[in-house]
């Protein structure tokens, strides 16, 4: 490998500032998620711990518990997904800095990881979205 200018090193981190500002935009994401699944299952135990106490299962209580499963399964697929898509932005960086570096031509490579990361970054937040449309809509149910 030959001595890179500087202007090449300085380009590549130019290239590579975007995705890591993306990479910023979704850990606040999955940090929000994180916190709502732990939520969930602080929820979802206290209502396990009340219904051992009780003879029989309260209906309400066992309904309460479905939603409660079903938002979690919700949540755990957008964070797995946001996960893959912080992954494929990491990935995205290494080709831009290995392309810039050897000189290989990996526009192909880039963009597909590029769209495979947004494509998980949009089905990570329709799993959020719909988390938050069961949730609401238990609550405006009265339960």
């Amino acid at each position: 490998m030959t001595e890179l200018p500087l202007t090449t090193i300085a380009h590549a981190i130019q290239l590579a500032v975007a995705p890591v500002f993306l990479l910023t935009g979704v850990a606040g994401i999955l940090s929000v998620l994180t916190n709502r699944l732990g939520r969930i299952i602080d929820r979802s135990r206290y209502l396990h711990s009340k219904s051992l106490a009780e003879v029989e299962i309260d209906p309400i209580v066992q309904s309460e518990l479905k939603v409660l499963k079903q938002r979690a399964r919700l949540i755990h697929w957008a964070i797995g997904l946001c996960t893959t898509c912080l992954l494929f932005i990491c990935s995205v960086v290494a080709v831009l800095f290995l392309g810039s570096f050897f000189k290989l031509n990996l526009e192909v490579v880039i963009a597909s990881l590029f769209v495979a990361a947004m494509f998980c970054l949009i089905v990570a937040l329709i799993n959020f979205i719909s988390e938050i449309f069961l949730a609401t809509a238990h609550v405006r149910r009265g339960h």
